[in-house]
């Protein structure tokens, strides 16, 4: 799929105007990510990576190590507020978490009830709670306790397990357990990122709760927002790994003239392999830059050609040879 030449219509509902989130994404979208994203645009807020809460309460630098931007406000560099998200089974001890997260300022706490993972949801997290909702109801009364009005509290879930016969029951019981708003991904945990996402499941989330419901799932471009808008009735949506595709999904859902790829996406990863080699081991570099390249394919046919040509390289200093020569990096003078 070629990148949109032209302003895409806008999303559009009467007298609504959408947000635009974009999604905790472990092992996908770290600060790293979440600092190139942002800084293109389009974001009203985001999620980290869950921060997992199993045995112990957790000591603050646990939370900055996985949400840096706690230490700048609770923001990135581009101003986009970020929220701490947190995963675990116990309401107790999530509540005694968040009690000792509350002095960093967070500027939101999302409750992860969604990752499929299979070693996440052996030990009792994510979207293994979904066929337990007076358990989800438990956690999140239990952290609503402790979370001062002031600060933006939700949650984040899929439709169930094998099948979303009780999602309308998860919704209603974390809406009787305190949240302000909840984000449903459109399927369950077996579905994991089969397509289609079930937008009539979120529908119906959507018509049995009185909170705001954001939709998430399988929005790859515009014409998918706007069939998840239309099908789901939500005004807002979620980007995931469509806003890692094409970093620039949130600008063309806003209908902003986007830059090509050498005045747009070739600085932004730049960018991102700058911040990649600051945090990670040299041998684990040349796979992340390669792993969103892999990605990048979908929207941007340039990405293919780079893909191709970094995926034998092992060595950072190999890949920048190769992206010098593409471009993307400056010359060495």
């Amino acid at each position: 799929m070629k990148p949109h030449p032209h302003p895409s219509p806008p999303l559009e509902g009467e007298g609504v105007v959408p947000r635009i989130l974009l999604a905790p994404m472990e092992g996908l979208a770290d600060d790293v990510m979440r600092e190139v994203l942002t800084g293109i645009g389009g974001y009203d807020w985001c999620v980290c990576e869950f921060v997992r809460v199993s045995s112990n309460v957790l000591p603050p630098r646990v939370f900055s190590r996985t949400c840096p931007e706690l230490l700048q406000g609770s923001r990135t560099a581009a101003g986009t507020p970020v929220r701490l998200q947190l995963m675990g089974c116990h309401p107790e001890l999530l509540a005694a978490t968040v009690a000792r997260l509350i002095p960093l300022h967070p500027a939101g706490i999302d409750l992860n009830f969604g990752c499929p993972a299979p070693l996440v949801n052996f030990h009792g997290g994510g979207a293994a709670l979904l066929d337990d909702p007076e358990l989800l109801y438990r956690i999140a009364a239990a952290v609503r306790q402790t979370v001062p009005t002031a600060i933006p509290f939700s949650a984040k879930m899929r439709l169930g397990i094998t099948n979303p016969a009780r999602a309308v029951e998860c919704a209603l019981a974390l809406t009787a357990g305190g949240v302000d708003e909840l984000v449903v991904h459109g399927r369950t945990r077996d579905d994991f990122y089969r397509p289609p996402a079930r937008y009539d499941w979120i529908a119906r989330v959507r018509e049995a709760v009185k909170i705001p419901v954001i939709a998430n799932g399988e929005i790859w471009n515009v014409e998918d927002a706007l069939r998840c808008r239309a099908e789901t009735g939500c005004a807002d949506i979620m980007l995931g790994r469509g806003a890692v595709a094409d970093p620039f999904l949130a600008r063309r859902l806003r209908n902003e003239v986007v830059p090509g790829w050498e005045e747009g996406m070739a600085p932004a990863l730049a960018q991102f392999w700058r911040g990649v080699q600051r945090k990670v081991l040299p041998r684990h570099a040349p796979g992340r830059i390669k792993h969103w390249l892999s990605l990048m394919r979908r929207a941007w046919p340039q990405a293919e050609t780079l893909h191709h040509q970094l995926r034998p390289l092992r060595r950072p200093e190999e890949i920048d040879v190769v992206l010098r020569s593409a471009g993307v990096l400056a010359e060495v003078a």
